[in-house]
């Protein structure tokens, strides 16, 4: 038989009409046991496959997720993605993978169009002024990831853990002036809690904090470096890799190889183009994987709503 056979060749060889066919692919309850019978003979006699993305248009169940990320130019989401991806293909699943760019409103146009081809559940990416509303309305069939919410099963960093972990490696090294560059609070997660944990952390330790906090950009990093240098600074934490790429810039350009910089996301070409640097890893391949093998869960009717905080890897 040909390997690209259509689903009129189907019916054809079975004797039935294309709509049963394509009803059988969809597991329609309402074809007769001795009609799917017959079909399925010879879909496997004839070794035909059908296409996914054709059952999903058609409403069937298609074993097929949408995947809302925030940037598909972030590092760090894309390491979750990976965790998510093979998660999916190992259980069967394909994926549908949108960019949300930090816009509520193209986020619930993503999740209207992800409703009408039928996908079986939706992971979204979590950000500041994300309508968590249209995404409630999914209940078990979705999942998001760094979101503080009570209401959808959500999959999140140890935000408190990562800054205390670079913290704690900087003062181990004898570095006591330790200054902070940020993401603005109104950001609950990247932003307000990890500068609370720096905060924290220096009342804890005796250390006087100085802080700036800005986008999350190279750009930004780079533009209020100066605000927490002062003559005794000795390292500066900073809450991701992307601010501490920026803030490595500005420093190489005032000539201060002496000062320490971490952050946060584990980047390979952090330390590779700035060797005075190191990087937390937050487990963002980890999270994704979780959060995949918790959303088949709930798929499954094995998981109700759940809350996980993946712990950092290095």
């Amino acid at each position: 038989m040909t390997e690209k056979l259509t689903i009129l060749d189907i019916a054809k060889l079975a004797g039935v009409g294309k709509s049963t066919v394509s009803r059988v692919l969809t597991n329609d309850p309402k074809v007769k046991p001795e009609t799917r019978e017959k079909v399925e003979r010879v879909i496997q006699e004839s070794g035909y496959v059908p296409s996914k993305s054709a059952q999903s248009m058609r409403g069937g169940s298609a074993k097929v997720v949408g995947v809302i990320l925030s940037r598909l130019d972030s590092p760090s989401e894309n390491k979750a993605v990976s965790g998510i991806l093979d998660v999916m293909y190992r259980e069967g699943y394909d994926a549908v993978i949108m960019e949300s760019q930090f816009c509520a409103e193209k986020t619930n146009e993503h999740l209207e169009v992800l409703k009408k081809r039928h996908v079986d559940g939706v992971i979204v990416f979590g950000f500041s002024g994300c309508d968590l509303s249209s995404i409630e309305a999914l209940g078990n069939k979705a999942v998001v990831i760094a979101v503080d919410t009570d209401t959808i099963s959500s999959v999140d960093y140890d935000h408190k853990g990562l800054i205390e972990l670079a913290m704690q490696q900087l003062v181990e090294q004898g570095n006591r002036a330790i200054s902070y560059i940020g993401v603005d609070p109104s950001d609950k997660t990247t932003g307000l809690m990890r500068l609370n944990a720096y905060k924290e952390r220096c009342e804890a330790l005796g250390i006087q904090p100085h802080y700036q906090t800005g986008q999350l950009s190279y750009d930004s990093a780079y533009q209020i470096t100066d605000d927490v240098l002062t003559p005794e600074t000795q390292a500066i934490v900073c809450a991701s890799d992307t601010l501490a790429m920026g803030v490595a810039k500005r420093l190489q350009d005032l000539g201060r190889t002496d000062i320490k910089i971490s952050g946060v996301g584990a980047t390979d070409l952090l330390s590779f183009i700035f060797p005075n640097t190191f990087s937390i890893d937050p487990g963002y391949y980890q999270a994704g994987s979780a959060s995949a093998q918790l959303l088949i869960k709930q798929l499954a009717g094995q998981e109700s709503v759940t809350h996980l905080i993946q712990q950092p890897t290095s």
